[in-house]
């Protein structure tokens, strides 16, 4: 029996032909095989109306292909297969390099987070793809844990009421994975990207401090609080340096608390208390009464799924909602800022305790930072 022809590669960016029949797969690529871009190519190889046909991997080795598929040595190799996408999973300072090289030759891409190492880089990168009418997302995959999507449905349907608090914390072990930035851009951009998706609003004012214990030249602990645009206070602790992990967002409003624990991807509602206490003691403290709580059963998919589904169906042309690349660029100004703040407060300090007295009382840097 003759074996059936291989189908004929299309130039990369080309969209897939309409057909009458089933539709024509994507093709897709991986540029890098580290920790997280082995789970992109797990669901790369498993996707409908994808094709997974190459990984880039300086590193890696050729003969241990992820998934049948080639392991190559250069993003021009990649793009020699003709893509129509590709998942862009390699270190961070080499994000912008790739996603340039990607834009260049018409090839969409999902980067996974922090779209780049600097606001400027990261804008280079919105701008390139915009202006080949690519679609470029971000991977911020706490967007698609169904903890959250289902907190910002409770949200937009009024069911706290006013909103006056967001509060999360992110912590855990330190990774020995991650050797190019510090936490602020490898976890707080999740909190930075969360906050503002589910509140819909942006960063208004944030102050911030950091601290470096692991030897490393990059932070590895921070404590950010701040506001959004709408005066909606928030407060984000991030650290590598708890044997917990945890992974807990708390929105509190007029009609109580919803907290969201994305390890588990539970929500769980707080209510406020519906009736007046008689015991007298409690009576003097004025504040909110505890009320009902409750535990909410909803379908709980894999999130990196969902988030591929969604890029793939953008892609496609399709209404999608997937973290844009304007989005990420956002999240990494807002970053930035957190590591502006911190520095300013290091240097009021430093100045303070050397007696120049050029402290934020005295003129000096104010490590409270205005986004708007």
């Amino acid at each position: 029996m003759t074996a059936a022809p291989e189908p004929a590669r299309r130039p990369a960016g080309t969209p897939a032909p309409a057909a009458s029949g089933p539709r024509a797969a994507l093709r897709a690529g991986l540029i890098g095989l580290g920790a997280m871009g082995r789970n992109h190519a797990r669901i790369l190889s498993s996707l409908d109306g994808v094709r997974f046909v190459g990984a880039v991997d300086p590193a890696g080795d050729p003969h241990s292909a992820p998934h049948g598929v080639p392991v190559l040595r250069e993003v021009d190799e990649l793009l020699d297969l003709g893509v129509d996408y590709a998942v862009v999973a390699c270190p961070t300072a080499l994000h912008e390099e790739v996603g340039l090289r990607l834009a260049a030759n018409g090839v969409s891409a999902l980067i996974e987070k922090p779209l780049a190492h600097s606001a400027q880089a990261a804008r280079r990168l919105v701008d390139a793809f915009e202006a080949r009418g690519l679609v470029a997302g971000v991977g911020h995959i706490e967007r698609f844990n169904p903890a959250l999507q289902q907190l910002r449905t409770r949200l937009e349907a009024g069911e706290l009421g006013e909103v006056f608090q967001v509060v999360t914390r992110r912590q855990g072990p330190f990774p020995h994975r991650v050797a190019d930035v510090g936490v602020v851009k490898d976890l707080a951009t999740h909190d930075i990207d969360l906050t503002s998706w589910i509140t819909g609003r942006g960063y208004a004012t944030l102050s911030a401090r950091t601290v470096s214990k692991s030897g490393r030249e990059h932070e590895d602990m921070v404590a950010v609080v701040g506001s959004l645009t709408d005066g909606t206070m928030v407060c984000h602790l991030v650290n590598w340096l708890s044997p917990l992990k945890e992974r807990f967002t708390a929105v509190t409003g007029e009609r109580g608390c919803f907290v969201a624990d994305t390890l588990t991807a539970d929500l769980t509602f707080h209510a406020n208390g519906a009736f007046a206490t008689e015991w007298e003691a409690l009576r003097a403290f004025r504040g909110v009464a505890e009320g009902d709580t409750v535990r909410y059963a909803f379908p709980k998919r894999e999130p990196l799924v969902v988030e591929h589904e969604r890029f793939r169906d953008a892609v496609e042309g399709k209404p999608s909602e997937i973290v844009t690349a304007r989005e990420g660029l956002r999240t990494v100004e807002v970053s930035a800022a957190v590591l502006d703040s911190a520095r300013g407060a290091l240097t009021a300090r430093a100045d303070s305790d050397s007696g120049s007295g050029a402290g934020s009382g005295s003129g000096g840097p104010d490590p409270d930072v205005q986004l708007v």
